[in-house]
């Protein structure tokens, strides 16, 4: 054998004749589109649905789509004072429970719904309620100073606690209640 010869060998293709290499072209097709479509059966399968089953039922699929919420828009939300703008219903939700409770029951009420998420924890600074040393420099400021903070607003606290629909003299009694537990 010559030096030629071997190398035609190394380089031959098992594809010698022509039905074979049609053979290997339509296998090449066939094959993959025979998978896909079994694959595509195998997903979105052939199952017979009882329409006579509950779950089947229009009702039972009207529950299934409805929405989990809604849109809220702030014109729907009602008007509580010029200068606030318009309250959100959580204000509003707030506001509820102060209406029905009374004197000591209510300052507490309007502590806990409007005020205690931060003077609880301390978020943003805030100072925790019956913490003497936090509450002392702000003490020796002046109730009014208290008063003007917490209606106005100061640093990371909005105006009356972020409930708009308060009084100023409902905050001014929080106000008091917050510095009686300090001392």
């Amino acid at each position: 054998m010559s030096g030629t010869e071997d190398e035609d060998e190394g380089h031959s293709s098992a594809i010698k004749t022509p039905k074979q290499l049609i053979t290997v072209l339509v296998a090449a097709f066939v094959f993959p589109v025979l998978t896909i479509m079994l694959l595509a059966q195998l997903v979105t399968g052939d199952r017979e649905i009882n329409q006579d089953d509950p779950i089947h039922s229009d009702e039972a699929v009207a529950k299934r789509l409805k929405p989990v919420g809604g849109l809220v828009l702030a014109s729907d939300s009602p008007q509580t004072d010029e200068n606030a703008g318009v309250t959100s219903r959580m204000e509003a939700a707030a506001a509820a429970p102060v209406a029905a409770a009374d004197g000591a029951d209510k300052i507490k009420t309007i502590y806990t719904t409007s005020c205690a998420a931060c003077h609880t924890s301390g978020a943003a600074g805030a100072p925790k309620l019956g913490d003497k040393s936090t509450w002392a420099p702000r003490i020796k400021s002046g109730t009014d100073t208290l008063y003007n903070s917490a209606i106005k607003g100061k640093n990371a606290m909005p105006a009356k606690g972020g409930n708009a629909s308060l009084s100023d003299a409902d905050v001014k009694a929080v106000v008091d209640y917050m510095v009686s537990q300090a001392k």
